[in-house]
């Protein structure tokens, strides 16, 4: 994979968009030459700039006609499909999969997403009156929403450490783990955080958790083709990863991942006819669902690794960093007032005291972007503090980021 490309080929962070063609057939000297014919693996909008692929993802057009052709197999007999077909394939998607991030077929099942992956486990876990279960401040809503729900209903006690926004790793492991208690039994932590795009050092965290007898569930929505997963190395308890997200599978395609010692303890929250098969199998048979997405997730790897993941998760690190400095430069910040580089494919740039300081006004403003500007990306309020995250797949070029840095401050 080259490197970041020289100051030369890269655009100048002072100039706007200009009179410059429209996105789609833009040059990108982050990627090289052939990136329009990378562009154009996804079908999405030529005239909007997508930096929101951290939100629900951008399936590219091999993996959707795939999903197709699953479909198209289970609607010529639907009885054969299901009765079987289904089992067989749905266990050959899976070892797929389970290989792809280091695992054991049977470590691994396939739900809907990180989110109800995450409340699989929090209702599964065995929690007494008294027992604590720990989050931090930067945990995804809806796993905290699963904790609020699931915790209390048995007596537990729902804990929240707040980690600051600039804390580095070991700031970050010691603040955890000062937050324990005696009889906290469970601490979820995110991989990489979604309102924040930061990773935490669950590396370090999940052993020392462990040591003192503290299950460790990992919160992997963004992880899993944003970065290298190896789930039986990492050696979590539990970890929930989406594939729709960085993976670029369907929507609605997730993994959770479970270590030998729970297995027997942690069933779907729809008791169906799998339910005598145990873990993994008894996710796979909840309903008459359409599993077509998690049957085309191997296509939505093996799409990545053709492209190489090592040159698209570098080209995603750089664009965005980039971009990152641009919309800054845009709203007059200096490289002081952003976070330090994470080598993700997603940053944040602050936005201007009292803006999108609620949860409301961030989606506002989120949604003018879209709607008046084309723009579309994440606006987060944390800790009443407004916050852009900006994405960078493949399919991004500068362009995308020169439109947004010329758009926002008329916004504001």
């Amino acid at each position: 994979m080259p490197a970041e490309p020289t100051t030369s080929a890269v655009p100048d962070l002072s100039q706007g968009r200009g009179d410059r063609p429209a996105t789609a057939q833009e040059p990108n000297p982050f990627w090289g030459p052939d990136w329009p014919e990378v562009r154009e693996l996804w079908p999405l909008e030529p005239t909007v700039a997508h930096l929101n692929h951290g939100s629900f993802g951008a399936v590219p057009r091999s993996v959707l006609e795939e999903q197709q052709s699953w479909r198209d197999r289970m609607e010529v007999n639907p009885v054969r499909f299901f009765r079987r077909e289904l089992a067989a394939a749905l266990s050959t998607a899976r070892g797929e999969v389970a290989d792809s991030f280091g695992a054991q077929e049977e470590s691994l099942a396939f739900v809907s997403n990180a989110t109800s992956g995450a409340g699989t486990v929090l209702a599964s876990f065995p929690i007494e009156a008294g027992d604590r279960v720990l989050l931090t401040d930067h945990s995804y809503g809806a796993v905290a929403i699963a904790a609020q729900r699931f915790v209390p209903e048995r007596g537990g006690v729902l804990d929240t450490v707040a980690v600051p926004l600039a804390a580095d790793d070991a700031e970050v492991v010691e603040r955890v783990l000062a937050a324990v208690v005696d009889r906290t039994r469970l601490v979820v932590l995110d991989h990489i955080t979604s309102p924040t795009a930061r990773r935490l050092p669950v590396e370090q965290l999940i052993p020392a958790l462990q040591d003192r007898d503290i299950a460790v569930l990992v919160d992997g929505a963004h992880a899993p083709g944003m970065i290298e997963v190896r789930l039986d190395d990492l050696g979590a308890d539990f970890y929930v990863g989406n594939l729709h997200k960085w993976v670029c599978a369907p929507r609605g395609t997730a993994v959770l991942h479970v270590a030998p010692r729970w297995r027997s303890r942690v069933r779907p929250l729809v008791a169906s006819w799998g339910e005598a098969d145990g873990f993994p199998a008894a996710f796979d048979e909840t309903g008459t669902e359409d599993a077509t997405a998690w049957l085309s997730a191997p296509r939505a790897l093996r799409a990545l690794q053709h492209l190489g993941l090592e040159r698209l998760r570098a080209h995603n690190v750089a664009l965005v960093g980039w971009g990152q400095r641009l919309v800054a430069n845009a709203l007059g910040l200096s490289p002081a007032d952003l976070s330090v580089p994470t080598s993700l494919s997603m940053a944040l740039v602050p936005l201007p005291a009292g803006v999108a300081s609620s949860t409301e006004s961030a989606l506002a403003l989120q949604t003018r972007l879209g709607e008046e500007s084309s723009v579309e990306v994440t606006v987060v309020s944390w800790g009443g503090q407004g916050l852009l995250r900006v994405s960078a797949q493949a399919y991004n070029c500068p362009g995308d980021f020169h439109r947004l840095a010329d758009e926002l401050p008329a916004l504001l």
